[in-house]
């Protein structure tokens, strides 16, 4: 399965940021970093970016990224805003958006990660809606346009700061994905659950009755000994 994770907006873009100045693009990125290093702990995925640390990829560069790509799945991180972002307000909550047609397919995955990241963020849950957004509409393959909490909201504007809310999101669209698909996790080596045996040997000789008196001296002792004859080396 082949995905695009889209970091929404760049470092350029005007007016994306809280209140008190962090840009929109900086949560973004790192959601999707953390994205991608979980979905590549699951068997048969490649993940693309479309976006880039170094300009504002144009929405139609991305899209067409992907529609190349033929990817199966394009997934767009943003944080929302209310109003013009340049006062605190109360409005929070995350919200999930798929095309207005509602791609039955689309529909469906777009519930499920709506459902995991309120149970992984404990946020408001605004639900799935359906908008005219160009990625969502100019995508070719399932788009979905998660908006993981509100810049203006005070509250919200510093979890969207700290890593442990980022890691968070990513892992509630990354489990999404796993199960709405049923992708299995790639075979790692399973620990033994053999239980550990410790030796200590008191004891090696060339004779066997040599080997037959220490025993017995244990015995007497109290102890329980155990006679091994080792081969000998080819």
């Amino acid at each position: 399965m082949k995905i695009v994770v889209d970091a929404g907006h760049g470092y350029q873009t005007k007016g994306k940021q809280t209140v008190d100045g962090m840009k929109e693009y900086e949560f973004n990125r790192a959601v999707a970093n953390y994205l991608k290093a979980e979905l590549k702990k699951l068997k048969g995925v490649k993940v693309f970016f479309s976006h880039s640390d170094d300009k504002d990829v144009p929405l139609k560069e991305r899209t067409t990224i992907a529609n190349e790509l033929k990817v199966d799945l394009f997934i767009s991180i943003h944080a929302n805003a209310y109003g013009y972002g340049r006062k605190w307000n109360s409005v929070s909550g995350i919200e999930t958006y798929i095309y207005k047609s509602r791609p039955k397919e689309a529909v469906d995955l777009s519930n499920v990660i709506q459902r995991e990241l309120i149970v992984q963020t404990g946020r408001k849950n605004r639900g799935v809606k359906t908008a005219d957004f160009y990625v969502l509409r100019k995508t070719k393959m399932t788009a979905v346009l998660c908006e993981c909490g509100f810049m203006t909201n005070k509250e919200e504007a510093q979890l969207l700061k700290t890593e442990a809310y980022r890691k968070k999101c990513a892992k509630a669209i990354a489990k999404a994905i796993q199960t709405y698909y049923q992708i299995p996790f790639k075979t790692e080596a399973i620990p033994s659950t053999s239980p550990s045996l410790y030796k200590v040997q008191l004891g090696a000789f060339q004779q066997k009755e040599n080997a037959e008196k220490l025993a017995e001296q244990l015995q007497k002792l109290g102890y329980d000994p155990i006679i091994v004859k080792q081969q000998d080396s080819i």
